[in-house]
């Protein structure tokens, strides 16, 4: 059994951190701390919990340079867009934040004479999160903030991907002054997660990653009554209707399809087009595709960087293979991008037309940069071919008519429905899936109720 984490960097191969995996003593302590710090942190001043979280962030964007290199060195993705995860997450992290206040307050109920009555909503204890590589720090920010805000301790296990992300958090929040203990990290095996999991002094699981390892998480925790929160990826659609403003959804579907090497649960992965629009939107699509930049993610003019390791750029060549194997047209000439080399992670971006549901590149996941676009003739086939799949995470429609966007949109399946936009997360909107995509919610007002308890309050004036 290995005692040590290694990150290879998939921009040369290098070892870039290396550190030790926690015992089975490490791992008790940092649980017992956990439980000593939430006693006293839950009656802890929600302004006092609001000043001091501010303050981490604060002390967290100052090192933002920093942090978007290791982001590049960690992962792959250019170091042009590596600043835009900082950025996202001290919108998601202020929001979050801010709202806290109002949304964990004490809720009225009718008044009743000789009766004081109300809700509180109490923290849960401690939760254990367990992030992502592919976007380290704004999957972890979804519950890692609104967790401590509510007034819970959180144990942080990052991808062996992205170890270093999980040690910028207890920086900052050491900076701002947290109480010992209230958020720690470990560095896990798959196996000691999973073993936390199910023992005792873990309150909540926040787990994002594939299906596979969701069901080894939620087998985990089985024999506990403990709430789970799953984000569980996707293969998420857009329906571009015969009214869409063709030039933005050619721009922002290949954006939403290409941006970090295709490497997002909720990116765009299979495009229907309405016939009357279909060889317009190819044509610009393809083309638009054709110009991107392959190559060292640390050089500017690089917008499209390595996948995160040559196994995961193989899985999607290989299903690129089969779908061209049955009857699928490759729009992009991948010997025009030096750097695209079997074995390697690095990988052009693909287009590909005259798919269908047969083909697993239209129904698995595929997360990595390869979309297929699909001509439909109608709406009603449309909605049919988005909701023909396990996942239901996001989907998008683009079109002028928003009176149909939201006649559609009742009809899919789907966590979030967009207009005219894909691949974004508002923090003010619950973040949440349906089908294999997962269950529970992050972000907005709602995303607090997962990590806290109701409990009743019914005082009767003495008689």
């Amino acid at each position: 059994m290995a005692d040590s984490l290694k990150c290879v960097s998939p921009v040369d191969g290098s070892v870039y951190v290396e550190r030790p995996l926690a015992q089975s003593s490490d791992i008790a302590s940092a649980l017992e701390k956990a439980k000593a710090a939430q006693a006293s942190w839950k009656f802890t001043p929600l302004s006092e919990r609001q000043a001091l979280l501010t303050k981490a962030i604060d002390a967290f964007v100052a090192k933002r340079d920093e942090i978007a290199e290791e982001i590049t060195w960690q992962m792959g993705r250019p170091l042009s867009q590596s600043p835009g995860e900082v950025a996202g997450f001290e919108e998601r992290a202020r929001h979050m934040i801010a709202i806290g206040p109002e949304v964990l307050a004490d809720v009225a109920v009718e008044p009743k004479e000789g009766f004081t009555r109300f809700i509180r909503r109490d923290p849960l204890g401690v939760v254990f999160i367990v992030a992502p590589w592919n976007f380290p720090y704004l999957t972890a920010v979804n519950s890692v903030i609104p967790a401590l805000m509510a007034g819970n301790a959180v144990i942080l296990k990052h991808s062996a991907q992205t170890p270093l992300c999980a040690e910028r958090f207890a920086e900052a929040f050491t900076a701002a002054g947290l109480p010992d203990g209230l958020f720690q990290f470990l560095h896990l095996g798959h196996s000691d997660a999973l073993k936390l999991i199910g023992s005792e002094g873990i309150d909540f699981v926040a787990f994002t990653g594939s299906v596979n390892a969701g069901r080894a998480v939620q087998e985990a925790g089985a024999q506990r009554f403990i709430g789970m929160g799953l984000e569980l990826g996707g293969k998420d659609p857009a329906y571009v209707r015969p009214d869409v403003k063709l030039e933005h959804a050619v721009e922002t579907l290949v954006d939403g399809a290409f941006f970090n090497s295709g490497q997002s649960c909720c990116g765009i992965e299979r495009i229907y087009i309405h016939s009357d629009v279909y060889d317009r939107f190819v044509e610009g699509y393809a083309d638009l595709a054709r110009g991107y930049r392959l190559g060292n993610p640390l050089e500017g003019e690089t917008n499209l960087g390595p996948m995160v390791r040559a196994s995961a750029a193989d899985f999607v060549r290989g299903q690129t293979v089969e779908a061209i194997s049955k009857g699928a047209s490759a729009l992009i000439d991948t010997t025009a991008f030096a750097m695209d080399r079997e074995g390697t992670p690095y990988l052009a971006p693909q287009v590909l037309t005259d798919v269908d549901h047969s083909m697993r590149v239209m129904t698995e996941e595929s997360f990595g940069p390869v979309v297929g676009l699909m001509k439909v003739a109608s709406d009603e086939e449309a909605i049919g071919l988005m909701n023909d799949s396990d996942f239901g995470l996001t989907a998008s429609i683009w079109t002028t008519d928003e009176d149909s966007a939201l006649t559609i949109g009742d009809r899919i399946e789907t966590g979030t429905w967009f207009m005219n936009r894909c691949d974004y997360l508002d923090p003010a909107l619950a973040w949440t899936g349906v089908k294999d995509s997962g269950r529970g919610c992050s972000l907005s007002q709602v995303g607090y109720e997962q990590l806290t308890r109701p409990k009743s309050f019914h005082l009767r004036t003495a008689v």
